[in-house]
């Protein structure tokens, strides 16, 4: 489903921040990508998403190649931050607004808040709140919610457990195992908290300075094996 070739991204500075030479990312499989900060997690989604350009070789996501060409779009959502939001509407106008770009009507977009309500914790829908009056946490659930819209092929979430209270947590955790449980659906999550990452991926890449450092299928030995590397 996704493919990276030769890819690097270098500033203007001369600091390389991101330089794999190959990984390929199966359809269906639940993906963690794991690292310190300045690893290279938020700058490989960012390629992955054609928010900034390669320095060398390119993703293709389900063999499009995402910097040239748009066809991945319409198969593929993301939250990476709430700059993805748009402050001066409502949640329900939000989820209403991507649902248009995704071809679904208002009656299918309801059929799916109705079904992650719990999720939401009676905090955010009926409100009548502009999301950008929404705390840190409650804009992440919008966020994360507004990527199932339209059943999309591949789900991109970063950092979705931070800022988000025990409950909601695990609320999410299960939402991203039903994701997963679907074998259409790729999703790739980054994270720093590598025991959340563990349990809801079914692979764990570690990235260092931007280079793969590890690639490991998940197992009840995962989480030692990362919490050694990352203790040295």
């Amino acid at each position: 489903m996704i493919q990276v070739n030769n890819l690097s991204k270098t500033y203007t500075n001369g600091v390389t921040v991101l330089n794999i030479n190959n990984l390929e990312i199966p359809q269906g499989q639940s993906f963690g990508l794991v690292g310190n900060n300045g690893a290279g997690k938020t700058t490989f989604f960012s390629l992955l998403l054609d928010l900034i350009q390669p320095s060398t070789g390119f993703i293709k996501n389900k063999n499009v190649q995402v910097n040239t060409r748009e066809e991945w779009k319409p198969f593929t959502s993301a939250f990476i931050d709430e700059s993805f939001l748009i402050g001066y509407l409502t949640a329900e106008e939000y989820f209403y607004f991507i649902g248009d770009l995704r071809g679904q009507n208002k009656a299918d977009v309801d059929a799916l808040l109705a079904k992650h309500v719990e999720f939401f914790n009676g905090e955010i829908l009926k409100s009548k709140k502009y999301l950008r009056d929404l705390s840190k946490g409650n804009m992440k659930k919008v966020g994360i919610i507004a990527t199932l819209i339209g059943n999309p092929e591949v789900v991109i979430l970063d950092e979705p457990f931070a800022n988000l209270d025990p409950t909601t947590v695990n609320r999410l955790k299960k939402i991203i195992k039903e994701l997963s449980d679907n074998p259409n659906v790729t999703v790739l999550v980054s994270s720093h908290d590598l025991a959340h990452t563990v349990e809801v991926c079914n692979r764990i890449v570690a990235l260092n300075k931007g280079e793969i450092v590890k690639d490991i299928q998940t197992s009840p030995e995962t989480l030692k094996e990362l919490e050694s590397f990352f203790a040295v």
